[in-house]
C-alpha cells in the first residue's frame, strides 16, 4: 500500500511516503515559515524524492487533530483538494493517539499531551499495542492537575510525550514524582513517518467525510458568544 501523510496539527509541518513496509520519504520542519507555506513544496518534494505520484497512492492520509485550530484546517483542507483531485480515498489519524504509536513499548501509561494554553493540555492516555495502542482515556481539554490526578487511577509509571511535554514537564514532576518519566526530545513533535505507518491501519473514508477534530470551540467562536451574551444581558 502506497500513502501519502501530512501532519500540520502541531509546531512541525511534516510529509511521509510509505510504499509497502517501507518509509518511501519523511521530512519534517520546524522553522520561521507558516505550515501554509512550507507544506505544497514538501509534498511536491516527497513525490519527487520518492519517485512516487499522486496516481500511485492508494489513500491519502492527515492528522485532523486534536491540535492547532489553523493547522489542522490547513491540512484537512490541502488533503480533501489533493483527494478530490486524484480520487484518492482518506485517512484520518489522530494526532494523540499517533503520538503514543510513537513513542514505542512502554511498561506503564503512554501520556500524549499537547499545551492548549489557558492552564490546559489536550491529553489522552494509552498502553502499547501490537497494531494501535490500546486507549485508556478519551481525549479531552484538561487542566494539567486534574490530568495528573485521572492519570494516577490508571497506572503507576507515566510516559509523557507531545509538544506539551517541555511546556509542562516541571509541574507534571511535581505533581507525580519519580512516577512521571519523559520522552527524548524528539517525541516531542510527531513523526510523519508514524502518521503514514498509523494510516494505514485505520479504515479509508471518502474525502467528504473526512472533518477536523476539534476538542473546544476555536478562540473565534467563543468570543463571538461571548460577546452575543453579553449583548442580550
Amino acid at each position: 500500500m502506497n500513502i501519502l501523510a501530512i501532519d500540520t496539527s502541531g509546531p512541525t509541518c511534516g510529509v511521509a511516503v510509505l510504499s509497502g513496509d517501507a518509509v518511501r520519504y519523511s521530512a519534517m520542519v520546524l522553522n520561521k515559515r507558516t505550515h501554509s507555506v512550507n507544506l505544497l513544496p514538501m509534498i511536491d518534494a516527497a513525490l519527487t524524492a520518492s519517485g512516487l505520484t499522486l496516481a500511485d497512492m492508494d489513500r491519502l492520509a492527515c492528522v485532523v487533530g486534536p491540535g492547532s485550530f489553523t493547522g489542522v484546517r490547513l491540512g484537512v483542507s490541502t488533503l480533501k483538494g489533493l483527494a478530490h483531485g486524484s480520487g484518492k480515498p482518506c485517512a484520518a489519524v489522530n494526532a494523540l493517539e499517533a503520538l503514543a504509536a510513537g513513542a514505542g513499548d512502554f511498561d506503564g501509561v503512554i501520556c500524549p499531551i499537547q499545551d492548549a494554553r489557558a492552564g490546559q493540555v489536550y491529553g489522552a492516555a494509552f498502553r502499547s499495542g501490537a497494531v494501535r495502542p490500546e486507549r485508556l482515556m478519551p481525549d479531552t481539554p484538561i487542566r494539567l492537575e486534574d490530568y495528573a490526578a485521572q492519570l494516577r487511577t490508571l497506572g503507576e509509571r507515566f510516559l509523557f510525550v507531545g509538544d506539551g511535554m517541555p511546556v509542562h514537564r516541571g509541574r507534571l514532576a511535581e505533581l507525580l514524582g519519580e512516577s512521571a518519566v519523559f520522552a527524548r526530545p524528539s517525541l516531542a513533535f510527531l513523526n510523519p513517518a508514524v502518521v503514514a505507518e498509523f494510516a494505514a491501519a485505520v479504515e479509508a473514508v471518502d474525502y467528504l467525510t473526512l472533518m477536523p477534530l476539534y476538542l473546544r470551540a476555536p478562540n473565534a467562536e467563543r468570543n463571538k458568544k461571548l460577546m452575543e451574551a453579553a449583548a442580550h444581558a
